[in-house]
Parts: C-alpha cells; sequence; structure tokens
C-alpha cells in the first residue's frame, strides 16, 4: 500500500519555522497530515486546513491514534485563503508560524477516480472539494475553443495551446471527451515528443487543473494574510510546484519586505509602505529526497520572517 501523501522538504520546513512547545501553526495544505504530525510531534499546536474532505478524514484517523496530539490540533475542511475567517472561528487571532505546500497530493494523483493524472485512466474531475460543481469534464467539455486555448497557455504555459483546445474542441463533437485517458490522447496527437521534457499531457492537465480549483486567484493576498496575524519573529514557509505559483510568492514576499512599493520613476517615496517581513532564503531539495520522491524535484521552498 502506498503512502497516502509524502510530505515535501519536511526537515527543511520545521527547521524554518523553528517549531517549539506549546506554539500554534496554520497549516494551510494539510494533505496527508505529514507536515502538521511533524509541527505535533515537536511539541506545537495546529490548525490545519484542507479542500479535500478524504484528506481531513485520512489525517483525522492518522492523527487520533497519537494520544499525545489530542487536544493539540483542529482540522478543517476550508481553502487556506479564507485563513483570517477560519483562525477567528477557532478563537485565534495571532500565528507562531504557517506553511503552505501548495500543489495536489499523492494521493490525488495516484487515485484514477480522482481523474487528476493523464497517466492512469478515470473520469475527468481534477476537484479538490468535490462538494463544487465545476470539474475538469465541465471544462473539457463546455469551455469555448478560445477559453481552452488561454486556459491552457496561461496556466500550463503550453506553446501548442492553440492546436490543443481545437483538437478537443473537435473530438467533442463526436462525443464528450469523459476520460483522463481520452483527454492525454488528444493533446499527445497534438504535442510532438522532444527529449525528456515528460509526458505531452503534463501541461494541459495541470492548466485544466488550475482552471477547476482556482489556484492562482487570491494566493497572493492570502500570504498577505498569513502575515498579517503572525507574531514578531514567526515565520512563514510556502513550497510551490511550477513557476506560476512560485512568481506570486516571490512577488508577494518582495513587496511586504520592502519599505517602499512606489513606481521607481517617482523622485521620492509617496507610498508610506513599511516592510512587514525579513526574508529567510529559498531552498530547493536535496537529491537524497528527490531519488526517495521524484515528485519533490520541482519544489522550491520560500521562507519569511515577521519583523
Amino acid at each position: 500500500m502506498t503512502e497516502y501523501h509524502i510530505p515535501v522538504m519536511l526537515d527543511e520546513c520545521m527547521d524554518a519555522l523553528r517549531v517549539s512547545t506549546g506554539k500554534l501553526y496554520f497549516d494551510g495544505t494539510l494533505g496527508g497530515g505529514g507536515h502538521t504530525g511533524e509541527i505535533l510531534k515537536r511539541g506545537g499546536r495546529v490548525i490545519a486546513t484542507d479542500r479535500d474532505m478524504e484528506a481531513i478524514d485520512h489525517s483525522r484517523m492518522k492523527l487520533s491514534q497519537i494520544t499525545d496530539y489530542n487536544g493539540r490540533y483542529t482540522l478543517v475542511k476550508d481553502n487556506f485563503k479564507n485563513v483570517l475567517e477560519v483562525l477567528k472561528s477557532n478563537e485565534a487571532d495571532s500565528l507562531d508560524g504557517a506553511l503552505l505546500d501548495l500543489g495536489i497530493s499523492s494521493h490525488q494523483v495516484d487515485e484514477n477516480l480522482r481523474g487528476f493524472s493523464y497517466s492512469g485512466n478515470g473520469l475527468l474531475d481534477m476537484r479538490m472539494d468535490r462538494d463544487q460543481y465545476l470539474s475538469a469534464m465541465t471544462v473539457v467539455n463546455e469551455y469555448t475553443e478560445e477559453e481552452l486555448s488561454r486556459i491552457i497557455y496561461t496556466y500550463g504555459e503550453e506553446r501548442f495551446a492553440r492546436k490543443i483546445a481545437r483538437a478537443i474542441c473537435e473530438a467533442r463533437k463526436k462525443s464528450p471527451v469523459e476520460t483522463t485517458k481520452r483527454l492525454a490522447d488528444i493533446v499527445k496527437s497534438c504535442v510532438p515528443v522532444v527529449g525528456k521534457g515528460g509526458h505531452p499531457a503534463k501541461k494541459t492537465f495541470q492548466a485544466i487543473r488550475i482552471e477547476v480549483n482556482n489556484e492562482l486567484s487570491g494566493l497572493g493576498e492570502a500570504v498577505s494574510d498569513i502575515i498579517s496575524v503572525l507574531k514578531p519573529g514567526a515565520r512563514i514557509a510556502v513550497i510551490s510546484f511550477h513557476s506560476l505559483e512560485d512568481r506570486i510568492i516571490k512577488q508577494t514576499f518582495k513587496m511586504v519586505s520592502s519599505d517602499c512599493i512606489c513606481d521607481k520613476s517617482l523622485p521620492v517615496c509617496v507610498c508610506n509602505h513599511k516592510a512587514s517581513v525579513k526574508l529567510i532564503g529559498k531552498y530547493k531539495p536535496t537529491e537524497k529526497e528527490i531519488t526517495k520522491n521524484t515528485r519533490s524535484q520541482s519544489a522550491t521552498l520560500r521562507v519569511a520572517e515577521k519583523l
């Protein structure tokens, strides 16, 4: 039986957060509970969120088996972008640290029924929150050719976006595109295999997944909200897995760590903006971790500390 989800850069995250006994941490992307479990193991308290009820149920069962953790964690089915509301509803007004492990869990990829993987064959779904209406099947079969092209180009950074969108629309005229295998085959017919660039459908699947789950919208604002409730000296650690996410995190960290965000053409500062964090560093997984967990290869960890 494969592990539900292997937490990425676990030691680096714990070192970055400097977890201490009795301190309160926010894990905005619970997944398989690996990062939350390690915080609890080191004596911390955790409020954790996830949009996926399967992740909540799995982690609750896993963590409940360790009696020492009882009373030190709260698991909430919600989007981490609602962090301020989640904290308020749990009577917390400040944090000693926060962690976001963006992207999707190993379980979501490996479970064909979830429809995330271009390698298996399941119904097109890709919903992190299975209570929401919008699914990959809706996107693929109901979006216009122009909308599909825009999404695949913007969120997948796929240069064959127009060709792929056209092929999808031609295919669905014959019958709805309902499975991951059929979508992957359509994309493969449009994208030439060059070198070791991975599966031809990788970028298209990423793009559709981002659209379905609205992953990028509000990400920077959520990070700013988390920073606003960090105590002085507390840290935020964010793991991203592709350039679109990392760019947002990098830009947000740059803004909140700057004393001036005025247009550079202005002769003097008029914004009165003050830095609220200092940047600690950017980290990549070790070769040892990549060997054990190939999915960690694209991960980037950025850390900032509240002033």
